[in-house]
């Protein structure tokens, strides 16, 4: 098994607090990690002292490194005095990097106290990594190899630690054999030649330690005895120190055999004793467990040694601060890791370089060429002419132009970009060629150019202006001619040419591009039906039942019956309320219809209205109303059939709700006139992905074209497709305005599949994952790298498909104005003037979210269905079993502060705590004699707790939470019913199941609904007479208790009643109170009820 470390180095600090009354301080760090610290050394008199050591520690649980932390304590070292703290740091197990993504952290110094003066900085790189064990052999012949003469001297302390090591070892396992030794004599009576034999064993061991050791100092006699003959003035002084190491390890080896015959001594009264107890043996078990000890003997000699060999290997591990070996392997992330992470990318402002509007993402290099036409080239057919195109190469990438048919003076105007990370060649080579099908295509010139002398342009520079360059031949291609006008260039992802330029990445393919989307602009139509005249009834002697229907594509609505009695002037006053978009091009229809029985209606004669005639209204004016003929469909030249009276009017104060409302983007009215000043800037940096997973099988192996999606607003954005990689670094940023800061902005994760749809048809793109990012969790002008889990539920469960790294910055531009946002209403006010119903939101949000998914399908490239109904989450309103299990534990959540109190509350009505009791009892009677007191108190209570938990704030943006969404814990058949279909296309079996399921949780809801209503009924029999005695005996308890009030002031009588509710538990009863039990005996409605 793989061995976690955890390395901390601690680097510098920075502007310390002077603590020695001299301006200055001797500080070190303390670094404590699982309850095991280690210490740098002090630097004397330095506010900014450098250390740069390392520390390493084991991880003892890997698995559960994430909730522990590291902490770093800086003190100021003192001797006659005691330690003054300097400040900590406190890092989280969760945003420690493995090796190689660490950097240089300068974190700031945190107080222990309220009232502590700390400040500074301390620069600290925290990181992991797994350490595989090395195999054991090696490391023996290591040992076991004779040291050299020069570095004897050397190795000799380690040699006497080692010693020293291996006598504790002996003491321990000689302990360990001696209670093994009893319980064998306890369950096997009679042992006492084995034990004999166990003493020659380890007399014939000892002498053989003895005799290795003696041929050790032989050799190394020997060795110096050689090295005598060529050095002859240093032989003196070595055999000085040898007999020096001598003399002391005989007084040692003296000692370990006092201390064994000792202990012999010990064993051998020990063993005379149970001797005397064990007279009982049996001859046939001797032999068996004389073979047994022997061979369990051999087994622990060699468990000894590898024991001792691994103590002391962490001995001098441990003794190691400075000097670390870093294994060449990282693991890899965890899959079941869902949290956010921390990341610090090179941006492109954040490193002293120049500002430029790309500061959120890395710079990427290319190198761009503009190919824009040519000039007299080279006549190759039989027609006179030439199908020139050109083919461009560098390193591994190639790619090449149309062909322009029969032209001598083609003209292509494309741009090309290469990344530079695929250049594996110093020289860019430009070809132009005459396509021919029936045989080689004819070589028509070429142009090199050298990578180093490419020049470089930076924004806001001006284009590079093209040049004519002069085709040159190649050998056994034939004579060229003619010229090409091109500008070759290096830039980055900055210049203007790379939102139309064909990219190395990509592929070539024009649906892999980025591009900007707009949402279409929809608006509420409003259709008001007053009343219809002179209308054509069938029957005379029944009661018509006419309605109006509407019609606007596939939205169909429907008023009711009329009011009135009269036949043919039937009046209905009512509005209906569809969803239209700009461009008007599309109509009404109107239509009045006559039920003529149960499930059959009669058409008296319909209507069409042009969208392009209706009025548009920005506020609650009356518009004024029109008539409009009805014609009866099927008869030529369309016969009159009555008239209609109607209102129509494109409503413009609304907010057309196209969003789930937990994830809105956009609170702004439909007509432009009524929108306010913008509040900021949002901006996003898309860096790219990591560890993303096949979607797709390619070339026999695993693929994905994956591209990104960002939605704010009306505003989308689409990312370029980064072909068949699994770590695309897309690095491209954007920018929205904001009007309102309590918005979201959803970013989603596609893998492109536009390739197979050429091929097979029908391919839809796979969604890889979706962030949200709430705006008013983000602290102004400040840049948030994080690395974002991507989760997807799959019938199988919650699913980690990846990270995605990104970059965001909210900058405000008023921030009174920001402020002030949060106290307007959250929709136009129209939404409050007439407001919409519940129902009648969700129907007009469903339709408005197909109208956007179908207007930006027709796009192109086009954003598709799934994306678009992905992104603004279409599913939410089903029906799903694990959706209602997290929002009740959301809601126990909520609820447990209040049962936390009453559990509280309780403990001081019991006395548990009587110190508590009676701090209670007193604020209790403090505050009913000074009850202006109460408000002030709670306020600043609550003031004091908000700006305590300002320490404690959260430091990420939110992201998606498996656990709260109840991901992890969920049932494979709860999962399969969350993704059944509308209807259900499941055996009925199954559905069986689940209805008896869901009727168990709905008569569970049904009892706690029956239990709540019959409580209320309760209160109100107090006073109904439905129990005579008992509204007597209230009205009579109410009378005296008028009394009691009109007598006694209020302040004594609240202070009665808090002392007998916290009166001590031996003035209580362990039965239910009066009160109680008169409340229960009320009668309420449950036993009227079928």
């Amino acid at each position: 098994m793989a061995v976690r470390k955890l390395v901390v180095e601690v680097v510098q600090g920075n502007n310390l607090m002077p603590k020695d009354g001299q301006g200055s301080s001797s500080a070190y760090v303390q670094v404590d990690f699982e309850g095991r610290r280690l210490r740098t050394q002090t630097k004397h008199k330095e506010l900014s002292p450098v250390w740069n050591e390392k520390f390493e520690f084991e991880v003892l649980n890997p698995g559960d490194m994430t909730q522990e932390s590291v902490e770093l304590n800086v003190y100021n070292d003192k001797h006659l005095k005691r330690n003054k703290f300097l400040g900590r740091v406190c890092i989280n197990g969760s945003s420690i990097p493995k090796k190689g993504e660490e950097q240089l952290k300068f974190f700031r110094l945190e107080k222990k106290g309220f009232f502590a003066s700390i400040k500074g900085e301390l620069g600290v790189k925290v990181y992991y990594y797994d350490e595989e064990p090395k195999p054991a052999e090696p490391e023996r012949k290591a040992e076991e190899k004779p040291a050299d003469a020069s570095s004897s001297t050397a190795e000799k302390p380690q040699e006497a630690v080692e010693k020293q090591e291996e006598k504790k070892d002996e003491v321990k396992q000689e302990a360990k054999e001696e209670q093994k030794e009893e319980k064998k004599e306890e369950e096997k009576k009679g042992e006492e030649k084995k034990e004999e034999k166990k003493e020659e064993e380890k007399k014939q061991e000892e002498k053989k330690e003895e005799k290795s050791e003696e041929a050790k100092t032989e050799k190394k006699e020997d060795k110096k005895k050689e090295k005598s003959n060529e050095k002859k003035e240093k032989k003196q002084e070595e055999k000085k120190d040898d007999k020096k190491e001598e003399k002391k390890e005989e007084k040692k080896e003296e000692k370990e055999e006092k201390q064994k015959q000792e202990k012999k001594n010990g064993k051998e009264e020990k063993k005379e004793e149970k001797k005397e107890d064990k007279k009982e043996e049996k001859k046939e078990k001797k032999k068996e467990t004389a073979q047994a000890v022997g061979k369990k003997d051999d087994k622990k000699k060699e468990e000894k040694k590898e024991e001792r060999k691994d103590e002391v290997k962490s001995a001098k591990e441990e003794t190691k601060v400075r000097h670390i070996q870093m294994p060449t392997h990282v693991p890899g992330p965890d899959p079941a890791d869902y949290s956010l992470k921390d990341t610090n990318p090179p941006l492109g402002g954040m490193h002293g370089e120049k500002i430029c509007t790309y500061d959120l993402v890395e710079k990427m290099q290319y190198f761009y060429v503009r190919v824009v036409k040519a000039k007299g080239l080279a006549v190759k057919d039989v027609t006179g002419s030439s199908d020139p195109y050109v083919k461009l190469i560098l390193g591994s990438k190639s790619i090449q132009t149309p062909t322009v048919l029969r032209s001598l003076n083609p003209e292509w105007n494309l741009v090309f970009a290469f990344g530079k990370e695929v250049t594996h060649g110093p020289v860019l080579k430009v070809t132009v060629w005459d396509q021919d099908l029936a045989k080689k295509d004819d070589f028509l010139g070429a142009v090199w150019f050298d990578l180093q002398e490419i020049p470089v342009r930076v924004p806001p520079d001006s284009p590079l202006a093209p040049q004519w360059y002069r085709l040159e031949e190649i050998r056994g291609q034939g004579k060229v001619q003619g010229d090409i006008m091109l500008s070759v260039w290096m830039g980055t992802q900055a210049d203007e040419a790379f939102s139309e330029a064909w990219i190395s990445d990509t592929g070539g393919y024009a649906h892999n591009r980025s591009k900007v989307y707009l949402s279409p602009r929809l608006w509420y139509l409003r259709v008001t039906v007053i009343e219809a005249q002179d209308l054509h009834l069938g029957e005379r002697f029944r009661y018509p039942e006419v309605t109006v229907r509407a019609q606007l594509r596939y939205q169909v609505m429907r008023t009711k019956v009329a009011r009135n009695k009269t036949a043919a002037s039937p009046y209905w006053n009512e509005d209906l309320l569809f969803v239209a978009g700009e461009p008007f091009d599309e109509q009404v229809l109107i239509t009045v219809e006559e039920k003529v029985s149960p499930g059959k209606d009669e058409v008296i004669g319909h209507t069409k209205v042009n969208l392009v005639t209706v009025e548009k209204r920005y506020d609650h004016r009356q518009v004024p109303s029109r008539w409009f003929d009805l014609e009866k469909s099927g008869t030529e030249n369309g016969r009159f059939s009555g008239r209609v009276h109607l209102r129509l009017c494109f409503d413009g104060g609304y907010h057309v709700i196209d969003e789930a409302a937990y994830m809105s983007s956009d609170h702004r009215p439909t007509a432009k006139q009524l929108w306010k000043k913008s509040l900021g800037v949002l901006e996003i940096g898309i860096l790219g992905a990591q560890s993303l997973l096949p979607m797709k099988t390619k070339d026999g192996r695993g693929s994905i074209d994956a591209y990104c999606v960002a939605k704010y607003g009306q505003k989308w954005v689409r990312t370029r497709t980064v072909m068949d990689s699994f770590q695309p670094r897309w690095n491209e940023q954007y920018t929205w305005e904001v009007y309102d800061p309590c918005t979201v902005l959803t970013v989603g994760v596609f893998d492109n599949s536009h390739m197979q749809q050429t091929q097979k048809g029908g391919s839809k793109d796979i969604c890889i994952g979706k962030v949200r990012i709430r705006l008013s969790t983000l602290e102004a002008f400040r840049v948030y790298t994080n690395s974002y889990p991507l989760l997807v539920l799959h019938p199988s469960g919650a699913k980690r498909m990846g990270e995605l790294e990104l970059a965001v910055r909210f900058s405000v531009s008023s921030t009174f104005s920001v402020l002030h946002a949060y106290t307007q209403p959250l929709l136009p006010k129209m939404h409050y003037l007439y407001p919409l119903s519940i129902p009648q939101q969700d129907y007009l949000r469903q339709v408005a979210m197909r109208m956007v998914a179908e207007r930006l399908a027709r796009s192109e490239p086009p954003l598709k269905h799934e994306v678009v109904r992905f992104m603004l989450d279409t599913n939410s309103s089903f029906w799903s079993l694990r959706r209602t299990k997290a929002n009740w534990y959301r809601i126990t959540s909520i609820l447990s502060p209040i049962h936390a109190a009453a559990r509280w509350l309780d403990d001081v009505r019991q006395w548990r705590q009587p110190v508590t009791s009676m701090l209670v009892h007193v604020l209790f009677l403090i505050l009913v004699w000074f009850p202006e007191l109460i408000l002030p108190t709670v306020f600043l209570y609550m003031f004091l707790i908000g700006a305590w938990h300002h320490r404690f704030r959260p430091r990420s943006p939110s992201h998606m939470d498996a656990r709260l969404s109840h991901a992890n814990a969920v049932s494979p058949d709860e999962l399969d019913e969350e993704f059944d279909t509308v209807p259900s296309s499941k055996p009925p079996e199954v559905i069986k199941i689940r209805y008896e399921r869901l009727r168990a949780l709905a008569g569970k809801i049904q009892s706690v609904l029956g239990d709540l209503a019959s409580q209320g009924e309760r209160v109100h029999a107090l006073l109904s007479w439905r129990d005579p005695r008992a509204t007597t005996m209230f009205i009579i308890f109410c009378l005296a208790v008028a009394g009691f009030l009109y007598v006694v002031p209020l302040r004594v009588t609240i202070v009665l009643a808090g002392l007998y509710f916290l009166r001590h538990p031996r003035f209580r009863s362990r039965h239910p109170s009066v009160a109680l039990s008169f409340f229960r005996r009320l009668p309420s409605l449950a036993d009227r009820i079928l």
